[in-house]
């Protein structure tokens, strides 16, 4: 657990095998229905290259607290959350100086990590977008989502939580198994739906449906460097849309060959290679 101002946030974490932590640490923030495992594929190696690297699960995600007040899942309230796990990081006495921590948002999470930067809560030496859009889903990825939440819509926590059991049991699981999705992976990903908290996957997913565009705001304002790292077969937001988002930006522009929606996951070691070299350059320029 990182314990915060906020409350305690479960977490994963990797760390360099041997010697001192000499690069700034880097927090990598899941999407919707994710969780701090998404990232397990990259975590050693990232804490390989001299850094401590934590993956959280964010408020009311799998294995992190979360109640039943749905303002408390809106992205500016989320985006504070990772404000105060960025700081209680940084608090450690081990983390090299000059402070400043890499940020990485996958998905939802990139929205979120978006948040944290404009709000200025947090010091952020880099920001990291991947497999993420300047706003709201589009496209058939939008069109599923809703078809998704409109059964979740108006029920109380108790009966919500009926009716998620029921959506994962009667169509996301059967797709996973027609998916070819090993056994222990359906069972994880079950777990992980059912102990995320009802009210948050539901106010997530209607921000993913209305989400504005904020590019312009966080290109005038995020005085770091950007990375935009994305699939080339991404699903979710379309990749003309996100390397328009880099344009927009002025951010660097990775694009991992193959990769769909989760590089981490498809493309481990692309990926750690893009995020460290990234990092280390984003660090070059501020010591």
């Amino acid at each position: 657990m990182v314990r915060t101002e906020r409350g305690p946030f479960a977490a994963i974490e990797a760390m360099p095998a041997t010697g001192v932590r000499e690069r700034s640490p880097a927090l990598l923030v899941p999407g919707f229905t994710g969780s701090k495992e998404d990232f397990l594929a990259i975590l050693r190696q990232l804490g390989a290259a001299g850094r401590r690297a934590v993956a959280i699960d964010m408020r009311g995600q799998y294995e992190t607290q979360g109640g039943d007040n749905r303002a408390a899942y809106r992205l500016e309230a989320l985006g504070a959350d990772i404000g105060a796990v960025a700081d209680a990081l940084l608090d450690d006495p081990g983390e090299p100086s000059p402070r400043g921590l890499h940020l990485l948002g996958h998905s939802f999470g990139g929205l979120v990590a978006r948040e944290t930067v404009l709000a200025k809560a947090a010091d952020i030496a880099s920001l990291t977008l991947m497999s993420s859009g300047p706003g709201r889903l589009t496209g058939p990825a939008a069109a599923v989502l809703s078809a998704v939440l409109e059964p979740l819509r108006g029920f109380a926590r108790k009966q919500l939580a009926v009716q998620v059991r029921r959506l994962w049991e009667f169509q996301l699981a059967a797709q996973a198994r027609s998916d070819g999705t090993p056994q222990e992976i359906i069972d994880f990903l079950g777990r992980r739906m059912l102990l995320s908290n009802p009210d948050g996957l539901v106010t997530v997913a209607e921000q993913l449906l209305d989400c504005p565009d904020r590019t312009d705001e966080l290109a005038e304002a995020a005085q770091i460097p950007i990375l935009v790292l994305y699939g080339e077969y991404d699903d979710k937001w379309q990749t003309p849309v996100q390397e328009e988002m880099a344009e927009r930006l002025g951010a660097q522009r990775v694009c991992i060959p193959g990769a769909t929606h989760s590089p981490a996951v498809e493309a481990p070691e692309t990926t750690v290679s893009a995020l460290n070299t990234f990092w280390n350059a984003a660090e070059s320029t501020t010591r």
